[in-house]
């Protein structure tokens, strides 16, 4: 009795490890499975470079000028300095530039020597050059653009007058920006889609996307920074977003 009692355990022992084995086999088979389908799904993507372009005006104009005064006296140069200051803001003024919109700059002041005929300076002081700059800021650009084209005028006024050439400025680009990247996003799906079409599939999701460079150029420039450019020289503008995407690939 005991015998075959020993026997039927041992059975059982032998039964219980086979199903064991057999479920260890099926685990190891499902897993492998599932791990060779996300590999393949993590596999199947598609990247793409989209991008978006839009002409902008500048809405706001840095303008910055200077004059500058000789004289064999300082106190006097700098008498006359202030004169010319007062000649230029009237003109400025009157011109319809706000007063608000100005800023005068501190002088400055340069020692001029005589020289030698090779053209080099002595210790012999022979007078003094001061000089101021005055900017004006302004979100009416065209007529600051007008004014600084015929500031010139003031050399009638005997105003050692030199006008900078203007900064162009677009104050709404973190807005523009966000309109820009999903311009540019859209192209990337549409070439996606495209790309996808050409082998018979389709795109899934958008896996992740990554801002690109972001360039603002003259309207008929091409040119193209790795860092990107900012121009800050011309009226009219041309802006250039780039996003690079990477979608699923669906069945």
């Amino acid at each position: 009795m005991e015998g075959g009692l020993k026997v039927l355990k041992n059975t059982q022992i032998i039964i219980l490890g086979i199903c064991f084995a057999v479920a260890t086999i099926v685990s190891t088979v499902i897993l492998s499975k599932g791990l060779l389908q996300i590999k393949k799904f993590s596999n199947e993507v598609i990247d793409v470079t989209g991008s978006a372009e839009k002409k902008i005006v500048s809405d706001y104009i840095v303008w910055e000028s200077a004059f500058t005064v000789r004289n064999p006296v300082l106190k006097t140069a700098y008498a006359e300095l202030r004169e010319d200051l007062g000649k230029v803001k009237a003109y400025f003024l009157g011109q319809g530039i706000k007063e608000d919109e100005l800023i005068v700059n501190q002088a400055t002041t340069q020692t001029l020597y005589e020289k030698t005929e090779e053209g080099h300076d002595t210790n012999e002081v022979v007078g003094y050059k001061v000089a101021q700059s005055i900017e004006v800021r302004s979100f009416d650009v065209k007529k600051v653009m007008d004014i600084s084209r015929k500031s010139t005028e003031l050399l009638d006024q005997d105003v050692q007058f030199i006008s900078g050439v203007p900064e162009y400025f677009y104050t709404k680009l973190a807005e523009l920006k966000v309109e820009m990247l999903a311009m540019a996003t859209e192209n990337a799906k549409e070439r996606a889609k495209s790309m996808a079409a050409s082998t018979g599939n389709k795109i899934g999701l958008m896996r992740s996307a990554k801002m690109g460079i972001f360039q603002i150029t003259p309207v008929n420039s091409y040119d193209v920074s790795w860092y990107g450019n900012n121009d800050t020289s011309s009226y009219e503008k041309k802006v250039m977003a780039v996003v690079n995407v990477t979608f699923a690939i669906g069945g």
